[in-house]
Formats: structure tokens, C-alpha cells, sequence
């Protein structure tokens, strides 16, 4: 079976795609390979994974509509995983027109890819940023998301409403997955641990948005590929249970399912410094700072559906994951960390 990973260099597609490479599959990853952070990670995380016989790679960009088409033409894809995506809700608020590009644009030529090649599956990246307002905790795929508070967030909720089209039209089958703050070995260094960490080990000062009152559903990347993994099978039927006069976002008459993935064990942010602290050995100088635009304080994800369809449970603590999390950043950066 071939599977499409785009965003292949990126953080969770590298270690997802190195996983499916492991289990026997082969895969096609196709990433630009750009410049939102530092590229040598990207090109670090590439040369695992062209290790492998089975893997192929386009060092291409989604939004091109010609480099989409000959990647299909040429692999013969039975299963689409797209991850490639301009991330981060900061830089949202910076440069808008990257994620109209790539967030809306490059899902629009995956979706008629997908179409024209009849993939049997094609399971997309959304976020949990797409809850925007919504307070009602845990964050549930049956609640309505139409309040989002960053662009990002709003192309997310776009790739949902747009995946749920060609399965209404096309019958192809889609997964959304929203994550929940991912983290571990190989991250993205614009990710609020990540920069902590950089910034402790070099005597930084780190800023605590909201005074520290934050709560993140952290889940660590070997769960995320996990959960991914078990839904590889699991392309969605219409549910002839479906409601229309009182719908359920989640699912529908079509071949459509959205499911959150995180850890349903929600972090207080000056815990997670903490545990971050001791596995450095090195205390932060912290500097508290009001909310940020486009941020929420708490995430916490309902994953009572995804475990139902597949058994999805998340079994690293927050302790084991930074733990092995530090240990790679040390090696990788080959810092000695002065107390």
C-alpha cells in the first residue's frame, strides 16, 4: 500500500512517515521544505527517512497545483495523510496570506487530487484551535465551532467544512484529526516548550503569557502516531443514524468523520514548566505577561470517540515525554546545560 504524507518534514509527519516506512508500507512524502523555522531540522528529519528503500520524496509546495497532480500521477496513492500546513497562531496574526496559501489553496489541490486518483482514504490535519471561544470543557466533536479567534484556527475549521464537501459530492472518504498541542523529539522550535528550553538553557528569560493561568491537553508525538496509525483502516462510513434536523458536526450522511487526538489530561502551564525545570536542571527567570491575541487558556480534548473506533489511549505522562524530549534536544544541540 502506498501512502501520501505531505508535510513529511515537518515534525509529526517525519515521525508518523518513519513509522509507516517501519511497519512496511511504502511512503511518498512531498513538503516545501520552507523557512517558518530553522530548515536544517526539516533536512535532519528528511535524512532519516530517505534511509529507507521504500520512501520517495517531492520537495514541493502544495499550493502548486502542477507539482500535486504529477506527484499522483506518477505514485500510485492509496491513502492521503495531509499534514503540510503554515502552522502557528502568532504568525497567523503576521503574515495571513501564507496560510490562505497553504492551509486553503494547497488543501483544495489535495481534495481534487484526491478526487481524480480515487484514493480510498484521505485523513487531514485540523486543530483543536478551531474551539476558539468555546469555554465548555472537555472540547467535544459533537459541539458547534463556528467562533474561531485566529486566521489559523479559521482555515482549520475551512479544511473541515471543504473535506466534508467532496465527501458529500465525490464519496471520498475523510478523516479530520484536530490535535492537541503535540510535542517530543524533532518539534518545532516555535512551539511554546521548545522556545522554553532554548531559552533556559541560554539564561533567557521566558514569557509566561496570561499570568501562567494556561492549561494545554500536551500529548506526546509516539500517541499522535499511534492514534494516526489505527485509523489508516478505519475510512468512514455514512452514518444512517445521522440526524439532519439536529446534526452532528462530527459525522454525517457522507463518507465524514472528525475526531479530536490528545492526551484528555489537561496541564497546568506552571506545571509543565515545572517538570520542564527538572529535567533541564535548571530553574526559568520567568516574566508574566498578559493573554495573547489569538490565544485561548485551555485545551482539553473529549477523545471518548476515537477510542471507541479504535482503541485510541494515550499512555505518556508529561513526565516521560519532556524527559525523553530533553534527552534529544542535549544530543541534537550537543548543549552541556550549566546550573
Amino acid at each position: 500500500m502506498s501512502i501520501l504524507v505531505t508535510g513529511a518534514a515537518g515534525f509529526i509527519g517525519m515521525h508518523l512517515s518513519k513509522k509507516l516506512l517501519d511497519l512496511g508500507y511504502k511512503v511518498v512524502g512531498f513538503d516545501n521544505v520552507n523557512d517558518y523555522y530553522e530548515t536544517q531540522l526539516k533536512k535532519d528529519r528528511l535524512e532519516i527517512l530517505n534511509k529507507y528503500d521504500h520512501f520517495t520524496f517531492y520537495q514541493e509546495d502544495l499550493a502548486n497545483l502542477n507539482a500535486v497532480n504529477n506527484c499522483f500521477e506518477q505514485e500510485n496513492i492509496d491513502i492521503v495523510i495531509n499534514l503540510a500546513a503554515q502552522a502557528g497562531v502568532r504568525y497567523s496574526l503576521e503574515n495571513p496570506h501564507a496560510y490562505i496559501d497553504s492551509n486553503i489553496q494547497g488543501f483544495t489541490n489535495i481534495l481534487e487530487a484526491s478526487r481524480h486518483s480515487k484514493v480510498k482514504h484521505l485523513i487531514y490535519a485540523s486543530s483543536s484551535s478551531v474551539y476558539g471561544a468555546n469555554v465548555k470543557m472537555p472540547f467535544s466533536t459533537s459541539d458547534a465551532v463556528d467562533h474561531p479567534v485566529s486566521l489559523y484556527a479559521a482555515t482549520k475549521k475551512s479544511n473541515e467544512l471543504m473535506a466534508h464537501t467532496y465527501s458529500h459530492l465525490y464519496n471520498i472518504p475523510t478523516t479530520g484529526l484536530r490535535f492537541f498541542t503535540v510535542y517530543g523529539p524533532y518539534g518545532r522550535p516555535d512551539m511554546a516548550y521548545f522556545s522554553f528550553t532554548n531559552r533556559i538553557v541560554n539564561g533567557e528569560t521566558i514569557n509566561v503569557f496570561n499570568n501562567g493561568d494556561m492549561q494545554r491537553d500536551f500529548t506526546y508525538i509516539d500517541d499522535i502516531v499511534d492514534g494516526i496509525v489505527k485509523l489508516l483502516d478505519q475510512a468512514p462510513q455514512p452514518d444512517e443514524n445521522w440526524d439532519k434536523e439536529n446534526p452532528d458536526p462530527s459525522s454525517s450522511y457522507a463518507p465524514y468523520k472528525v475526531y479530536n487526538i490528545g492526551n484528555n489530561q489537561p496541564v497546568r502551564l506552571m506545571d509543565f514548566i515545572a517538570t520542564l525545570e527538572k529535567h533541564l536542571g535548571k530553574e526559568a527567570d520567568k516574566e508574566y505577561l498578559p493573554m495573547q491575541p489569538g490565544d485561548v487558556q485551555a485545551t482539553y480534548a473529549d477523545i471518548d470517540d476515537l477510542n471507541k473506533a479504535t482503541g485510541f489511549q494515550p499512555t505518556t505522562t508529561i513526565d516521560e515525554g519532556l524527559k525523553k524530549f530533553v534527552e534529544w534536544y542535549k544530543e541534537y544541540y550537543k548543549v552541556n546545560i550549566e546550573v
